[in-house]
């Protein structure tokens, strides 16, 4: 069995708005990710990202729900290991799945960093700007204006490199994605972003901020995004290659991770619907690549980042 860690995925959003109501077993009919699928497939770690729908109030109290849920419903799980530091992180392995927990967007903190403060102690640990749109911190990739950090946005990102906070460049305007690499003291990561020169969206990394990346010692998320993945209308697994084959062009062999983004989307590559799709995958990543690389995309990439940027206890 193939170990793996996955960067992202959204299912505390479903459990927020009752599109699910569990993460284990009757009620968790509509997740992609759930406790059983994580222990039978391998996965190590998964990271849990707060993300606030549209019609869920942008709020801190919203917020503070779903990470309510996280500590109801999958923490609570037999075998889970909540990721706070390199010690928590050792603890993980098949069948007891590692769950990091991240913030998608810093609508929901109001612009307070008493709120970030509350939720690095409840144990946040990797920290997303913006979602698509702009806010109190930057501007998202879909912003017209295409703006950069607002002084409150430095603030955050400054904030987050005092705490350990990861800072997730994924979503980020452009400009507001280069001046956060200048701003930022520790190296970050694009949890769930794919190559552009590959698939032209605008959620795509161009290559200089893929390099930008790699010579910051930051890690990039391959995303299972359909529309992230391939212009065809029924992508496979295969059409991953290509945005494989271009990181590493770029110099990216010890950056390059998993980011599926699961449940975060209403339409999935074929054969990538859930942890058990995330495993076949790499059996035919290893089939091109071998084990060493093979495993350093599945998992070790992904360890050795995080083992450097969290506290040791």
């Amino acid at each position: 069995m193939r170990e793996f860690a996955d960067l992202h995925c959204d299912v505390l959003a479903k459990l927020l708005t009752g599109e699910a109501e569990s993460f284990d077993g009757p009620g968790s009919d509509g997740l992609d990710v759930t406790y059983g699928k994580l222990t039978a497939s391998g996965a190590v770690l998964q990271t849990f990202a707060v993300y606030l729908p549209k019609r869920v109030p942008q709020t801190f109290m919203s917020v503070v729900q779903a990470v309510d849920r996280f500590y109801r419903q999958v923490l609570t799980c037999p075998h889970v290991t909540f990721v706070r530091s390199q010690a928590d992180l050792a603890a993980c392995g098949p069948g007891r799945p590692g769950a990091l927990l991240a913030l998608e967007g810093a609508e929901g903190l109001e612009g307070s960093f008493a709120a970030l403060r509350m939720l690095h102690r409840l144990g946040l640990r990797m920290l997303g700007l913006t979602w698509n749109d702009a806010n109190w911190a930057a501007d998202g990739v879909m912003e017209p204006r295409g703006g950069g950090l607002t002084r409150a946005g430095r603030e955050l990102v400054r904030a987050c490199n005092e705490l350990g906070i990861i800072v997730d460049v994924s979503h980020l305007s452009e400009r507001a994605f280069r001046e956060t690499i200048e701003e930022s003291a520790r190296p970050v990561i694009a949890s769930h972003s794919n190559a552009r020169s590959v698939c032209d969206h605008p959620r795509n990394l161009r290559d200089d901020q893929i390099k930008a990346i790699i010579d910051a010692g930051g890690l990039i998320g391959l995303t299972f995004v359909p529309w992230f993945v391939s212009d065809r209308d029924d992508p496979g697994p295969e059409d991953l290659i290509p945005h494989i084959e271009r990181v590493l062009e770029l110099g990216g062999e010890r950056v390059l991770a998993l980011g599926s983004d699961y449940d975060g989307i209403d339409r999935h590559i074929r054969g990538l619907d859930g942890p058990d799709g995330t495993a076949r995958l790499l059996d035919m990543l290893a089939l091109r690549y071998g084990e060493e690389l093979t495993e350093n995309i599945a998992r070790g990439n992904a360890f050795r980042f995080l083992s450097s940027q969290l506290p040791p206890a």
